[in-house]
């Protein structure tokens, strides 16, 4: 739990500078935190459903098992934060940069994070079902046997990122670039790859019964019965 002290800096500064602080386990449901400086700070098993972290500066903080439900973290930096198991479900990540950010099972079920940067982030075996991730930037993003069903992928890039065993039935990826992507063992069925780059995504394995638009020249290890007029 947070110390007294701590608490006691949230009740004069408003969250605004607190680097460092130690916030385990803090209820800090419908929080005001827009703008506020929470890099490096433990934020483990917190409450922040509701929150307004928009433009705050949460690099290097550990968010592990956090509660985030519908909370805003619109342009917000969460670079090299610790986000495993933490719960996202409909948060509002806009344009956020989560570079490098461990996001290991999270939960990010109908979250939106259309134009976020996720450039090597750690998304493996995430829940990201029905989640708006258009635009946004994954390249060499780990996705291993994350869960994308239905979600909004058009226009991102997913170069060289790792979605081996990644669940995306009726995902949509129009217009993604999916260069040298490892998609091995991915079930596709259903997705729209209309205009999606594929060169040399690694297909071996994948099912993609039901692709809509799909183009696999350029893609590698494209299962034959695929290829069939």
């Amino acid at each position: 739990m947070a110390n007294l002290f701590t608490l006691v800096l949230v009740k004069r500064f408003g969250l605004k500078r607190l680097r460092k602080a130690n916030l385990n386990g803090a209820q800090l449901q419908d929080a005001k935190l827009e703008g506020a400086d929470l890099r490096c700070a433990d934020l483990h098993d917190a409450n922040l459903s509701g929150a307004d972290l928009r433009n705050a500066n949460l690099e290097n903080a550990k968010l592990d098992e956090a509660i985030l439900r519908r909370s805003y973290f619109d342009g917000a930096d969460l670079s090299n934060a610790n986000l495993i198991e933490a719960n996202l479900t409909q948060a509002n990540l806009i344009e956020a940069n989560l570079t490098g950010a461990n996001l290991i099972g999270a939960i990010l079920y109908e979250a939106n994070l259309r134009w976020a940067i996720l450039t090597g982030a750690d998304l493996s075996g995430a829940n990201l079902v029905g989640a708006n991730v258009a635009s946004a930037d994954l390249t060499e993003a780990n996705l291993t046997r994350a869960s994308l069903t239905r979600a909004a992928l058009s226009t991102a890039s997913l170069t060289e990122a790792n979605l081996s065993g990644a669940r995306l039935a009726m995902t949509k990826l129009t217009n993604a670039n999916l260069t040298g992507t490892d998609l091995t063992g991915a079930d596709l069925r259903d997705a729209d790859l209309t205009n999606a780059n594929l060169t040399e995504a690694n297909l071996a394995g994948a099912i993609l019964d039901g692709v809509i638009g799909a183009e696999f020249t350029g893609a590698l290890n494209v299962p034959e019965r695929y290829l069939k007029d």
